[in-house]
């Protein structure tokens, strides 16, 4: 295992993944590692740009629209900041790869092969060390949306289209031995001293 991983987390709106994510780098600040901290879509300026077309609230893009623009933020990523990165530092990105098939295939039935295939093509030798899949439960779902001030495009979808993604994710990852599973029903510190900890 490399001494700078690359770490992604995963997971449907209201599961904490910001959360953890900032517990994590607080832990890095703390022990002085080397990282570098992304989210998608955004990362670099461009990437941030097309953050902000995708998950506007009053945005009509159709969905392979949004497919292509959640993969060029990645391209930029890719190019500008993970491969400068790659060994060099830790990486966590908060979504990767997982999330395009989950909700652009499993939620919104997009060809399957067509999103491996450019998945594939930009990711290349880039593979996460560790997945962390963050799930939420229903009711706790609902509960957490209800309480968010600004939303956007993605937090307006319907209750069922969510849990069909997370589904989605499920399928996809559950034969990875470098996926751990995070319940975040469970207590915020139970779920941090799991992750520092793998």
């Amino acid at each position: 295992m490399s001494k700078y991983p690359l770490i992604i987390f995963e997971g449907i709106e209201g599961t904490g993944k910001t959360t953890q994510i900032n517990n994590l780098t607080n832990f890095l600040n703390k022990n002085k590692y080397k990282y570098v901290k992304i989210r998608e879509p955004g990362g670099t300026k461009n990437s941030e740009k097309i953050r902000k077309l995708i998950l506007n609230k009053k945005s009509t893009l159709n969905k392979i629209t949004d497919l292509f623009l959640y993969l060029a933020s990645r391209s930029e990523n890719l190019e500008k900041i993970i491969a400068k990165n790659y060994g060099k530092k830790i990486i966590l990105i908060d979504r990767f790869i997982y999330s395009t098939l989950a909700y652009q295939h499993y939620g919104m039935n997009i060809n399957k092969k067509l999103i491996n295939y450019l998945n594939n093509f930009l990711v290349g030798r880039f593979k996460p060390n560790y997945i962390f899949l963050l799930t939420v439960d229903k009711k706790t779902l609902i509960k957490r949306l209800s309480k968010r001030k600004n939303k956007n495009k993605y937090d307006r979808l319907k209750i069922n289209f969510y849990m069909k993604v997370q589904n989605g994710y499920l399928k996809l990852l559950k034969n990875k031995k470098n996926l751990f599973l995070i319940n975040s029903c469970e207590t915020l510190k139970d779920n941090k001293e799991t992750i520092i900890n793998k």
